[in-house]
């Protein structure tokens, strides 16, 4: 929390008085930029930095540039391992042993992140990160994905400040029901006129 002791000056009037604002919190100048991305149902033997097949040149030069992890243990389904993957924590403990679509009332199966496990953009927005996801979120549970919420388990209210891309993992990839923060929002252009 912010220091909320007042450390300017109220006199008798404006002009006797003093204005302050706390400091923001920022992240350090020498910070560095956090890029986390995350692709279903893909293995390290597709991607060239790794040896795959498949012409990948800029993961490829960002692979050269970084660390490369490579012990990485999935769950087999995408929920569960981005749930791991942005938690750090067991896909049971954080209630995804599924999908999102097949959430029931059952410990470890209800689809519900419990908040007290800390996802990484609460974490660094909190140290004056700017954070933004983009695309697939499937990480809510599909009876909370329509506009009347909740909302408690939508990207804004896990630690993100911005949000575009869709909810749930099953989604037409044409006319994909999207999502803009925390409101839907009509796709850009129809199939028909492309993309743009």
């Amino acid at each position: 929390m912010p220091d909320r002791e007042f450390h300017g000056q109220i006199g008798r009037t404006y002009d006797e008085s003093e204005p302050w604002w706390p400091a923001e919190t920022r992240a350090p100048e020498d910070a560095p930029n956090v890029l986390l991305i995350t692709l279903d149902d893909v293995g390290f033997g597709q991607l060239g930095c790794f040896g795959g097949l498949v012409d990948t040149p800029n993961i490829d030069r960002l692979a050269e540039n970084g660390l490369r992890y490579n012990n990485f243990h999935t769950t087999a389904l995408c929920s569960p391992t981005r749930s791991c993957l942005m938690t750090g924590r067991n896909h049971h403990s954080n209630g995804m042993a599924g999908i999102t679509e097949i959430s029931t009332g059952f410990p470890g199966y209800n689809g519900n992140i419990p908040h007290e496990n800390g996802m990484i953009p609460e974490m660094l927005v909190e140290e004056g990160f700017s954070t933004h996801h983009l695309g697939k979120w499937h990480l809510t549970p599909a009876q909370s994905t329509s506009a009347a919420g909740p909302y408690d388990q939508w990207p804004l209210q896990r630690g993100f400040e911005r949000f575009y891309g869709f909810l749930g993992g099953d989604t037409d990839q044409y006319t994909p029901t999207l999502v803009h923060d925390n409101h839907q929002t009509e796709p850009p252009t129809t199939p028909e006129e492309g993309i743009t």
